[in-house]
């Protein structure tokens, strides 16, 4: 059975469209035409916008719950509760622990995706252990160490080959044999929590590693003698950069330079939630660690460093577009096909196009979320 959505305007394929029809069969996205089909109705949404469920490349914990927590109910409720956040997809992020708690939830991960409702695991994102101490942020250094091919293998092993990324320090030893392994493996590898010098982040880009995590957060600064990771980030060829955009991680002008610098087709919006997102102010938890959320921003309770953040990807995708960085259109880029392809399943979502999951989200003209379908059906 066809079914069929009007919208005044459906990002279809990368591209803005106007006064269109999209036809979803069995759950698929067989095409897009300017009239209605003549055999059905059709669900219209008037001024409304039908965009590409959002991707998650970079997310800890949701409503109460953590993938750290190693809780396949939490799991599932997370990805329940992500629907109303306009995510349809995401990856599972770990933190930085120990090699056996880590393994235990990279198994617990592989057991349990295929059994989730919500929004989609399309992976596990590894960040860490494999950091600097100088940039730890709010992961545990004493599980910090030098990257080991071994230790990857395990993990990627125990999750049923479902590790699509992972981020390391540029500066640790064995760095490039450790890129190397995880190309072999189709894992992506990325560079945050460093205090790599330009010279460093340059090389182990040359070896393929090619996402910074978070720019600007938890890694040496842009100095006009020493460009640093922030450097690398804004000028090497061929890479994607992650930003926060909550306005406490990053101010609207620095997410500015990074749009500047890598356009809508390598900046990505991710938003680093941690447990407490979705669950408004007060005493929470990261890992090991206490934080308070207060004024939109979470940090711990002891040093007061940024812990994670409660952002959501709707909210991230408005503040963009609100802070005159980008148009709609690249913000919904940003938020949907970058990050997919980023890790190498833009090839399962993260685009409205014939062939594709109809996974799509309902906004309003000023980018409110009305409603989220997962495979054709209303889920939010």
């Amino acid at each position: 059975m066809t079914t069929c959505y009007h919208a005044q305007q459906i990002f279809y394929d990368n591209k803005m469209l106007f006064d269109q029809y999209l036809l979803v069969e069995e759950g698929k996205i067989v095409g897009i035409q300017d009239q209605a089909p003549a055999d059905m109705d059709c669900e219209d949404f008037g001024q409304s916008i039908i965009a590409p469920g959002y991707v998650e490349t970079h997310i800890h914990g949701f409503a109460g719950h953590d993938v750290m927590d190693n809780d396949p109910e939490g799991l599932k409720a997370m990805a329940e509760g992500l629907l109303s956040t306009g995510v349809t997809s995401w990856l599972a992020t770990t933190l930085t622990d120990s090699r056996e708690h880590l393994n235990q939830v990279c198994q617990m991960v592989g057991q349990t995706y295929q059994e989730v409702q919500g929004a989609k695991i399309q992976g596990i994102f590894l960040e860490g252990p494999f950091f600097t101490e100088k940039y730890k942020g709010a992961q545990n250094p004493k599980y910090m160490g030098d990257p080991k091919v071994e230790i990857l293998a395990e993990w990627d092993d125990l999750s049923n080959h479902l590790v699509k990324k992972i981020a390391i320090a540029g500066e640790r030893d064995g760095v490039a044999e450790f890129i190397k392994f995880a190309k072999s493996r189709g894992i992506k590898v990325a560079l945050a929590h460093s205090d790599a010098t330009y010279d460093q982040a340059k090389a182990a880009v040359e070896e393929g590693a090619d996402i910074f995590i978070h720019t600007y957060n938890g890694m040496s600064g842009l100095h006009h003698r020493e460009p640093g990771m922030v450097g690398a980030a804004l000028t090497l060829d061929q890479v994607f950069a992650e930003v926060i955009c909550d306005g406490h991680h990053v101010h609207p002008a620095a997410a500015k330079l990074v749009f500047k610098a890598c356009g809508a087709d390598q900046m990505i919006l991710i938003t680093d939630s941690m447990r407490a997102a979705g669950q408004g102010e007060g005493p929470s938890r990261l890992g090991e660690f206490e934080v308070m959320v207060k004024d939109g921003a979470a940090r711990l309770v002891n040093g007061g460093s940024l812990a994670g953040s409660v952002l959501e990807m709707k909210t991230a995708v408005k503040n963009v577009v609100d802070w005159g960085i980008c148009s709609v259109e690249e913000a919904l880029k940003m938020a949907s096909y970058t990050p997919a392809k980023s890790v190498g399943i833009e090839d399962q979502c993260g685009k409205l196009a014939k062939g594709y999951p109809a996974d799509f989200i309902v906004l309003s003209p000023d980018l409110e979320l009305k409603a989220t379908y997962l495979d054709g059906l209303k889920r939010y």
